[in-house]
């Protein structure tokens, strides 16, 4: 395989242009990405190195190869194999993210939430809603719910840019371990399918988390509903 100066692999280094374009937006989903010669063009490599490239490349799934059309930027996708707060998903990825928050805020008498967490159902209960962004378009819509005793201070917090698992982490000294997750289809409701962008009855993906702390305590419950078309489930199983 054609190696470049510093020893790194030709195909590697053509990768990395492309998803440095991909990552500032320069080259956004759907845009059509240099063809193989092109590529082997512009980097005085082989065909087959440059074909090697975008092969892994899509293998990846940063771009999506169509026989007669092209090679073009694909819709970024994330993939729920670790347990990772969003901001960490998209920053695996390169892909700028961005939360709008919808609501945060205390809230009374969610019994069915509390008890989720294993708190009394007159507990108050800190609901943080956001809208989760990626390379501007909408992924998500997350439900957060915590211990309005332990965590009230989330309110004024910077939700909009910071992770959630981080500010948990820093500030308040939470070891996040694992979560158990109930996950189904459903179809999108009126206001959901406007906050995510797509049509009223889409399907969508839904995730519903118990988080617990390296305690094994109950920390978070959130409530995930995700654009089926953004999001892949990998799965290992074994025999």
């Amino acid at each position: 395989m054609t190696q470049t100066g510093n020893g790194t692999p030709a195909y590697q280094r053509i990768q990395s242009g492309i998803l440095e374009l991909i990552r500032t937006g320069e080259l956004k989903p759907g845009d059509v990405v240099e063809s193989e010669r092109e590529l082997a063009k512009i980097h005085g490599v082989s065909l087959m190195t440059a074909r090697h490239a975008l092969t892994e490349l899509e293998r990846e799934g940063a771009v999506v190869r169509k026989r007669g059309t092209g090679t073009f930027v694909a819709p970024p996708k994330i993939h729920f194999n670790k347990l990772m707060s969003f901001t960490e998903q998209m920053a695996s990825r390169g892909l700028p993210e961005y939360s709008k928050v919808l609501s945060a805020r205390v809230i009374e008498r969610e019994a069915e939430i509390a008890a989720r967490l294993l708190l009394s159902p007159q507990q108050s209960l800190l609901k943080l809603e956001r809208l989760r962004q990626g390379s501007g378009e909408p992924f998500a819509l997350e439900t957060c719910y915590l211990s309005a005793e332990k965590y009230s201070g989330l309110v004024n917090a910077p939700l909009q840019r910071a992770s959630l698992f981080s500010i948990l982490e820093k500030q308040y000294g939470l070891q996040i371990a694992y979560a158990d997750e109930e996950i189904d289809a459903i179809a999108a409701e009126a206001r959901t399918a406007q906050l995510l962008s797509v049509a009223r009855g889409s399907p969508l993906l839904r995730i519903r988390q118990v988080i617990y702390s390296a305690s094994g305590f109950r920390e978070i419950y959130v409530l995930g509903l995700y654009r089926a078309d953004r999001h892949v489930l990998n799965v290992r199983r074994f025999r």
